[in-house]
């Protein structure tokens, strides 16, 4: 192809400004700063469990364990407050000559020397220098035998290197950091995400005891304390089974609701996108039911309605991510097996034993599968119907606007690090009417952001089986914009935000969606990927400044601001709200509601509450939970 004169002599220009000085090396703080993702995954405001601010806790945090796991200190101590971290063990303590190289040098840690860290889950010298890099401020303090060394920093650069000195205080670690908010821009600790993150580590080390914000947390009994937690006794089908042995922990039970419910965990590490670990497990159980009750159940059939754990420890785990949430397919045991065959032969001859010694608890497990086997062959024909609607539907009608952003599996090192990165960033928005889907569709990221279109208020299905999710046309087209007919492994996207009015309409129309999800997919909720938008309820302007405000509270603050009569606009609808406005509510700065439910909430009575046959609960409900009120009563 011919080139034109003028497309020659910019590439010559290109090329000629391309010299050695075009090559730059990053040290290892301003590329943990530059490349935040590849270490701590996403950064986000803090309103998502996996986000960046929860996995500094997590690094500083795993360390603490990692000595606990070798038989050095009983006990851990941390204190969160509003934007400051303070996490204290009781270990063997930092080598004081080491201190400063220790949270400052990449490729330096004790992570290496297998003697010394057996099965450990740190970030192998990366964990507390990312910490370090991340944090306004940093402190570390190493306490040995009787002396002591303290050194501090700000975003990674040594502020000041205390001499060492004599202390009466115990061996251990002291570390304390604040999150640099110019990374996490308006970031807030959700108390909920804290405490899941601190049982989980108790879980995970029976005997642990965890001080978090002045109360002590502690665990007995491991797993079988955790799905305790996770489930509610009213909705099982049969008790806890719980399994131990060397390197291997395994809890689970059947329960009445639809979808399957996982825990696991490498190495005391949340693996919260499974990995081998998790798919030998689901494919073992299977194996053993099929062989135990002599039948060749299909495999969904067994699994439908399971809630388990799995904890598995193994020396040198292979990791898909540097946030290490998914174990990579190298992983072996150190005595040879592969996941496959060691989680097998650990279920085939334990969970075996287990059901010949309980045979009430085998007949229960039975059941609920010949239950599970009715449904879905009641459900195949109709099933296959809606499949091949929805298949016409996203052909040609504009329901869903989707994202640009699809996995690639076969990316390998740090372009799946990357990738892993940007899909925690996939977010699908649910709203209601043309105007208000068509807002946010011309101002989101076509990378990574998605809208799915309702027609009208969604059906109240609170009581209704499964079979409505295939009959009715809208929850039809949605699961297969999530892509979760198959449960939580194909999810489409990592946040599904529901986005209605501030109004009793768009209040209801978030609980009749709530109810679907919480009905027949309550792991989307359980695992934290469905959210409320918060968009403002009043802009106030003058000719120099914009104020958007949340609240009335927020309003009044910003009239007295701005002063002088300003122009007060009150948007009472999403569709009220400009594209080029709407950019700024679902771009950096986007306010989302995480929906947590807490340990104490039984679904299906829960559901009953709001979406039964009580209307005068549900409506008096509405109007106390919308955000301004005294609109309401005008209207």
């Amino acid at each position: 192809m011919a080139v034109t004169d003028k497309s020659e002599k910019d590439n010559k220009d290109l090329f000629a400004a391309y010299t050695e000085d075009s090559i730059r090396s990053l040290d290892w703080r301003e590329h943990i700063r530059l490349r935040p993702g590849m270490y701590i995954g996403k950064l986000g405001d803090g309103t998502s469990m996996d986000d960046g601010i929860y996995i500094l806790i997590k690094e500083v945090v795993d360390n603490c364990i990692d000595e606990h796991t070798m038989g050095f200190g009983k006990q851990v101590d941390i204190k969160v407050s509003e934007h400051s971290v303070t996490v204290r063990d009781y270990g063997r303590g930092i080598p004081l000559g080491k201190v400063v190289d220790v949270v400052s040098k990449i490729n330096t840690g004790a992570k290496y020397d297998s003697k010394a860290f057996q099965k450990s889950v740190g970030l192998n010298g990366v964990g507390t220098k990312a910490v370090n890099a991340l944090s306004s401020y940093f402190k570390v303090t190493a306490i040995r035998d009787g002396r002591m060394k303290v050194a501090e920093f700000e975003r990674g650069v040594l502020t000041k290197e205390h001499k060492e000195a004599p202390t009466n205080e115990s061996n251990g670690t002291l570390v304390t950091f604040t999150p640099d908010d110019t990374v996490f821009k308006n970031y807030h600790y959700i108390p909920e995400f804290l405490e899941n993150q601190i049982w989980n580590y108790c879980f995970l080390n029976a005997g642990l005891t965890i001080n978090f914000n002045g109360q002590k947390y502690i665990s007995k009994n491991g797993l079988l304390d955790l799905l305790q937690r996770k489930t509610n006794a009213d909705d099982l089908r049969y008790p806890i089974i719980h399994l131990k042995g060397e390197d291997i922990e395994i809890a689970l039970t059947h329960e009445n609701q639809y979808g399957e419910e996982y825990y696991s965990f490498v190495n005391g590490q949340h693996t919260t996108q499974g990995g081998t670990h998790l798919a030998a497990f689901r494919e073992a159980f299977v194996k053993t039911v099929r062989d135990f009750y002599k039948k060749d159940y299909d495999a969904t059939d067994i699994r439908a309605s399971i809630c388990a754990a799995i904890s598995v420890r193994v020396q040198e785990p292979v990791f898909e991510s540097q946030t290490k949430t998914k174990l990579g397919s190298l992983t072996v045991f150190e005595n040879g097996p592969s996941m496959k065959a060691f989680v097998l032969d650990f279920l085939s001859k334990h969970l075996d034993d287990y059901l010949h010694r309980n045979p009430t608890v085998a007949e229960a497990m039975k059941k609920r599968i010949e239950q599970s086997e009715r449904e879905r062959k009641e459900l195949a024909g109709i099933k296959k119907l809606a499949n091949e609607r929805a298949k016409k539907a996203n052909l040609h009608n504009r329901k869903l606007r989707d994202c640009r952003f699809h996995l690639n599996d076969e990316l390998t090192g740090k372009e799946k690090i990357e990738q892993e990165a940007r899909r925690l960033d996939t977010v699908i928005f649910i709203t209601e009417g043309d105007s208000a889907s068509g807002s946010i569709t011309k101002s989101r990221n076509v990378e990574t952001q998605a809208v799915f279109s309702l027609r009208g208020k969604p059906l109240n299905s609170f009581g209704l089986t499964k079979k409505i999710v295939y009959e009715n046309e809208e929850f039809n087209l949605l699961q297969h914009a999530l892509n979760i007919e198959e449960g939580l492994e194909g999810l489409r996207y990592n946040k599904i935000v529901v986005a209605t009015d501030a109004d009793v309409d768009g209040m209801h129309i978030r609980l009749l969606l709530l109810t679907f999800f919480l009905q027949f997919f309550p792991d989307l909720v359980k695992n934290g990927h469905v959210y409320i938008l918060e968009t403002p309820l009043f802009r106030v302007r003058n000719k120099q400044e914009t104020i958007y405000c949340y609240s009335e509270e927020e309003k009044q603050k910003a009239v007295k601001k701005l002063g002088s009569k300003p122009e007060i606009t009150r948007f009472k609808g999403l569709g009220e709200i400009s594209p080029q406005e709407f950019g700024r509510f679902i771009g950096e700065d986007m306010k989302v509601e995480p929906i947590i439910l807490s340990k104490d909430v039984h679904i299906q009575k829960l559901l009953e509450y709001y979406m039964g046959k009580n209307t005068q609960t549900r409506q008096e409900f509405i109007i106390s939970n919308l955000r301004y009120e005294k609109d309401l009563v005008a209207e």
